[in-house]
């Protein structure tokens, strides 16, 4: 048995055979392994201060937004895009503890099994909660300013939290899928298309009408515009497609689509291991 193996399983503590109890002690190891290794975390987290300050200050001055200042448009998209990116960690996390032996380690535990997936995406959620204060503060410094009252930027977060849950479950059954840290690595770099084909950088108006389309029904695009019209810094386009003209409803909707599909997946996945 590797060292890795050993080390996880001590931080994750003897089985208590509850769903509950199985999972804390899987969240406490998650967190335990971000403090011993935060490199991914903090790459996800710093990289969307650069976009604001590259974008803010080098695309900014070039991009024509009547009545609006580009750097409050583009806050709440990058908010929009730390929320997907939950697929880009779920997925290296689940692929590197396949990858190691751990996950196969953890089946041969008396311990319920969607507590693995389970304690891995609330990790996940607990440190992009914590992770998404340095992007508001800066945020904050850069100009943009939450128009709208507390109650509403409230719901703005738990919006953005719950996409966040939803698309770390759907990277999670794709790295129990991929079983590959490498490959899960190279994989995860590639959903930085996501945000692009999206209304999180840009407004969608101007688009080509199927390429409008296509960003319109991204999930993005509805948090980005939720975020904004709950944040008081622009209403959603009427004519836009009807997740992004009703962005709170859509985003629910997405949110629900996501965890109803990948949940089921990713438990059932991480029971059959490998085969």
């Amino acid at each position: 048995m590797s060292s890795t193996v050993l080390a996880d399983e001590q931080r994750t503590g003897p089985a208590k055979g509850t769903p509950i109890a199985d999972s804390l002690a899987v969240l406490g190891r998650h967190l335990q392994r971000i403090k011993a290794a935060p490199g991914v975390v903090i790459l996800t987290q710093t990289m969307p201060i650069t976009m604001l300050l590259f974008f803010g200050y080098v695309f900014g001055s070039a991009l024509a937004m009547p009545g609006q200042e580009y750097r409050a448009f583009l806050v709440p998209g990058l908010l929009a895009s730390t929320a997907a990116n939950g697929i880009m960690t779920g997925m290296f996390q689940s692929a590197q503890d396949c990858h190691r032996g751990v996950m196969d380690r953890f089946r041969t535990l008396p311990m319920s099994r969607p507590a693995v997936p389970f304690g891995q995406t609330a990790a996940d959620l607990l440190t992009t909660a914590i992770g998404m204060v340095p992007l508001i503060l800066v945020g904050l410094a850069v100009g943009w300013r939450i128009e709208g009252g507390p109650l509403a930027a409230l719901g703005a977060f738990g919006l953005l939290l719950l996409l966040r849950f939803a698309t770390s479950w759907m990277g999670c059954w794709l790295g129990l899928l991929i079983r590959n840290e490498e490959v899960a690595g190279q994989l995860g770099s590639a959903t930085f298309i996501l945000p692009l084909l999206s209304s999180a950088y840009i407004p969608t108006d101007n688009l080509p009408g199927w390429l409008r389309t296509v960003a319109e029904w991204n999930p993005i695009s509805a948090m980005a515009a939720a975020t904004r019209d709950l944040f008081g810094n622009a209403s959603p386009p009427a004519d836009a497609a009807w997740p992004v003209a009703h962005p709170v409803a859509g985003t629910l909707a997405w949110s629900a689509v996501l965890l109803a599909v990948f949940v089921p997946l990713a438990v059932g996945r991480h029971a059959r291991g490998g085969e």
